[in-house]
């Protein structure tokens, strides 16, 4: 789901909660290593998030967040910031180029440049968690 996260709105907020979990507690992300990954330039992106990428002249990047049942990739667009929420079960995430990952849930995607240093163990990061921690059913949602 992309939401438009730009304003503290107390309905959004409990919907990506619901959707991927709250964030992860201080002594969760020390023993995660961090949680948030760099800045990463987009590449590519399906239609609708292109269609915001190109209403302004600035670089195009974002940056995913790990969450207990998801991720959140966010860029931003004008003076606006948007979220891509991907819940594990709907994540697919590929490695494409030498140093190109790219990003599925459903019809929204994101491709981005894996040029930063760290960011392959950060991927990495993210399948190990999804393997252990995602639920293997609907039903264990």
């Amino acid at each position: 789901m992309l939401l438009n996260i730009s304003y503290n709105r107390p309905a959004i907020s409990e919907r990506i909660n619901n959707e991927v979990g709250k964030p992860f507690t201080l002594f969760e992300r020390v023993k995660l290593k961090g949680t948030g990954s760099p800045k990463l330039q987009i590449t590519s992106s399906s239609i609708d998030i292109h269609n915001l990428l190109v209403l302004d002249n600035n670089a195009n990047v974002c940056n995913v967040e790990m969450r207990n049942r998801g991720i959140i990739v966010m860029f931003r667009s004008l003076l606006e910031t948007y979220a891509l929420i991907i819940p594990y079960f709907k994540l697919n995430l590929y490695k494409g180029k030498a140093e190109e990952y790219s990003i599925y849930m459903d019809h929204y995607f994101i491709k981005v440049k894996a040029d930063t240093p760290g960011i392959h163990k950060f991927f990495k990061k993210i399948l190990d968690y999804k393997a252990d921690n995602a639920p293997t059913q609907i039903d264990d949602l």
